[in-house]
This record gives structure tokens, C-alpha cells and sequence, in this order.
């Protein structure tokens, strides 16, 4: 399974997102000294579970989701957590 895909399951199990898009920056941070520790990865989610709940308490929510895999397989995470009635699909 790779990083990408344990992200997933791990954000999926953790927070039930009605949104998920996880999308892996590792290639522009080649060289970068961290980088050999685990990827860098942004990470758009939107849960039910971020009701109520400000964005710092939102993005310890995807961290502690993610926390088995942090130095490992993750180095750098971006977030943007959203609670799921502010979800809106982007225009196109």
C-alpha cells in the first residue's frame, strides 16, 4: 500500500469524510533533507465530524488521524479541514 493510500485509509477510518482529495507534493521537495523521512502531502477535507469545531482543533482532528504515519511516511502535511455544510464544490 503506499503512503498515499494509507493517508486515505487512515483519514477515512478516523473522520468519515464526505470529502477527500489528497494530493502528493513529495516530487517538488526532491532533495529537500526531510524529504527522505516520508512525503509531502496536501490534504482537503471536509467531515461532519469538524462541526462546530474551529480550524486549529480541525487540523489536530487530521493529525492525530494521521499521527501512525508522521515521520514516516509523512513529513509535511497541508491541511484545509472543512466542516461538511460548508463544503462547496469547486466551479468549473
Amino acid at each position: 500500500m503506499s503512503r498515499l493510500d494509507r493517508l486515505r485509509a487512515a483519514l477515512e477510518t478516523a473522520l468519515a469524510p464526505t470529502r477527500l482529495e489528497i494530493r502528493d507534493d513529495s516530487a517538488k521537495h526532491a532533495g529537500h533533507a526531510g524529504a527522505r523521512e516520508g512525503g509531502h502531502f496536501h490534504v482537503t477535507i471536509a467531515s461532519a465530524a469538524f462541526a462546530g469545531r474551529g480550524a486549529v482543533e480541525r487540523h489536530r482532528m487530521v493529525y492525530a488521524a494521521a499521527a501512525d504515519l508522521m515521520g514516516r511516511d509523512i513529513h509535511a502535511l497541508s491541511i484545509d479541514a472543512r466542516d461538511a455544510t460548508e463544503d462547496v464544490p469547486p466551479k468549473i
